[in-house]
């Protein structure tokens, strides 16, 4: 109950009055303003102008005021979207839940037990609540194992309804097609799941046990076979167990024969043998993989079974007086099966243990039996017949249709058409030898040399080509090595032997003094010193020859005017460059003369002003005999 604010009365109907001091009934003022901005202020004062006192709410008021605060600032919040929806074949993707089970077999016939106990797993796919049923597989067991029930769902009434996660527990029965399985137990993650998913998991139980098979695994009783061999002891010791031997059979001394890689395999359960033939790829043999097929083999027969038809029965104990044994197949040793004779050159690691513990042979040590390749035939190649050079001659022998040699082909793109000319003398005893003149050409393109003998009228000697292109060996040089004649063994007093004629070289053109220089490494410092020093003499009396020649011949003295006076007229004409390099590209020989025709192609080609008068007169002095033109003058009247 509030009281009377005024009068302490109780606010009570009929006790309740109006107080007439109060006049104001406004609110109070609660926005003013700052420095221009809006601020809110509280109220102290209610309507009437009654105080107020301060924090007059509850705590929980204030709390609910406060976290409605955000609501009445920015409004209702807006619900989160709902999640993703994941399949149930992406969200149990490879999960499974295992159960441990088993069920009851009658065994209605049999007098060593009346039923069975038979231990299976129960796997529960999530991705899609299918099932299966799966017997792990025992060794030797005599029954189907294996997957009892393969993968579905499987029904748990009449009704249609089907096996769900949530009906398997712990120590329950389920019956599936007929057949009641005990669940004893799970696996950690199978409880985890379960256990998460709210449902609470019985305790584990034990698993039961087959009682036939704990009876067989009691001590069997001790009793004296009958025999000092028994094989069936020897087929359950030794069963699955069988020694490997690695031999060949080198047929190589037969027609056609070869060596061939086999694999013996040494039954011990039962003393039995088997040959595996070895097949490698693309071999072309048929792929049979046993040259002999599992049986015993006889070592030693009795004298009245050597005849005996061996393809047609098979041999009985009777005929045999000692069969193979795991002993005869020793590594290293030579064993003869059925005519053929296989040498045994290793075995596996469980056959050299099995050695070890029962012969007590521990050095089996594998034995290399790669034939190794005879030391290649090194080719000879014959002698040389002395016809072509021995490059041609030696194609005979690398192939049935000769090819040509290979030849270098950058250094012919880089020398083409680069040849060095030297001017040489005959050595020889006949004094008619002694003033004939010879000039080398040498191609630096191929390495070849050839020789021409420039014509000299009225010396009963006819001149032209004295040797075509071709390599010259040098005379101390073997057959079978040959060493031709390089650009370094040419200089001023080099003597030349060619085919047996020796020549000495007496003068160069400025192009080979131009090589020599720029390929010093390629000359010895002598030979090139003898080149210069032979230019330096030549060049210094020049003067002094010309004017004594000028003297003596009046023709001699109007070509070398004409000369001065075409070289005035033409200094500035363009096509003085290169002039004497496109001439010598077409003397072959270096004869210093070009056929009439092909000195006019080659003025037209150079742009030469042959119509011009001076140009003719100079055409006409230098023209010779026989339709050639000299170009050695006509040149000079375009050089500077």
């Amino acid at each position: 109950m509030v009281s009377n604010p005024v009068h302490g009365l109780p606010f009570l109907p009929g006790t309740s009055f109006k107080d007439s001091t109060k006049t104001a009934f406004h609110r109070s003022q609660t926005l003013g303003y700052r420095n221009g901005y809006a601020i809110v202020r509280r109220p102290t004062v209610g309507i009437g102008g009654d105080r107020l006192q301060f924090n007059q709410l509850s705590q929980a008021v204030l709390d609910e005021l406060a976290s409605k605060a955000p609501v009445l600032t920015y409004g209702q919040p807006k619900q989160a979207p709902p999640a993703d929806f994941i399949p149930a074949h992406v969200a149990f993707d490879k999960k499974v839940l295992k159960f441990n089970a088993y069920f009851q077999e009658d065994v209605p016939m049999s007098t060593e037990e009346q039923y069975r106990i038979r231990q299976v797993n129960i796997y529960y796919y999530l991705e899609d609540d299918s099932m299966s049923v799966i017997e792990p597989v025992v060794e030797n067991s005599g029954i189907p194992q294996g997957k009892l029930i393969k993968r579905q769902r499987l029904a748990k009434n009449d009704r249609g309804d089907h096996y769900h996660w949530k009906d398997l527990n712990r120590g329950i029965n389920i019956t599936i097609y007929g057949k009641t399985f005990r669940v004893v137990d799970c696996d950690q993650f199978t409880q985890v799941f379960l256990e998460s998913q709210g449902i609470e998991l019985n305790p584990p139980e034990k698993m039961a046990l087959d009682p036939y098979t704990e009876l067989r695994k009691q001590p069997l009783r001790k009793y004296v076979t009958p025999s000092d061999f028994d094989q069936l002891k020897q087929f359950l010791t030794f069963d699955k167990q069988v020694l490997r031997f690695y031999a060949i059979w080198d047929d190589t001394d037969s027609m056609y024969g070869e060596c061939r890689t086999y694999i013996i395999h040494y039954y011990l359960m039962d003393d039995t043998v088997e040959i595996r033939e070895v097949h490698e790829r693309n071999d072309g043999r048929d792929p049979f993989p046993l040259l002999m097929n599992r049986q015993r083999m006889p070592k030693v027969l009795v004298e009245n079974a050597k005849n005996f038809p061996q393809c047609v029965l098979e041999i009985s104990d009777q005929e045999v007086l000692e069969w193979y044994t795991a002993k005869d197949f020793i590594v290293g040793k030579s064993l003869t099966v059925l005519g053929r004779t296989f040498f045994i050159y290793d075995c596996d690691p469980f056959t050299r243990r099995y050695y070890k513990e029962k012969f007590g042979i521990t050095d089996l040590p594998r034995i290399d039996v790669n034939k190794q390749e005879p030391p290649p035939v090194k080719q000879e190649l014959p002698p040389y017949n002395g016809f072509g050079l021995v490059e041609d001659s030696a194609q005979n022998c690398f192939a049935l249709i000769p090819k040509a040699p290979k030849k270098d082909v950058i250094k012919m793109l880089v020398n083409d058409n680069k040849v060095l000319r030297y001017l040489a003398a005959l050595e020889s005893p006949i004094p008619e030898d002694k003033d004939r003149r010879f000039v080398f050409s040498y191609f630096l393109a191929t390495d070849m040399i050839s020789i021409f003998e420039p014509p000299v009228r009225n010396s009963g000697i006819i001149g032209g080509k004295y040797l075509g292109r071709t390599k010259v060996v040098k005379p101390y040089s073997t057959v079978d090595n040959p060493i031709y004649y390089g650009p370094s063994d040419f200089f001023i007093g080099a003597v030349i032997e060619v085919f047996g004629h020796r020549f000495i070289i007496l003068d160069t053109d400025e192009y080979v003094l131009k090589y020599m220089e720029s390929n010093a490494a390629q000359y010895s410092p002598e030979a090139l010193a003898s080149v210069q020093k032979h230019v330096r003499k030549l060049e210094a009396p020049a003067s002094e020859s010309e004017s004594k020649q000028t003297e003596k011949d009046p023709g001699v003295q109007e070509l070398e005017a004409l000369i001065d006076t075409v070289q005035n007229q033409l200094k500035d004409h363009s096509c003085k460059d290169n002039i004497r390099e496109a001439f010598q590209i077409y003397d072959k020989e270096a004869s210093g003369y070009v056929d009439r025709d092909m000195f006019f192609k080659i003025c037209e080609s150079l742009n030469v002003p042959v119509d011009d008068s001076l140009v003719k007169e100079l055409i006409r002095m230098c023209s010779h005999g026989e339709g050639k033109i000299n170009y050695y003058n006509f040149v000079r009247g375009f050089s500077n």
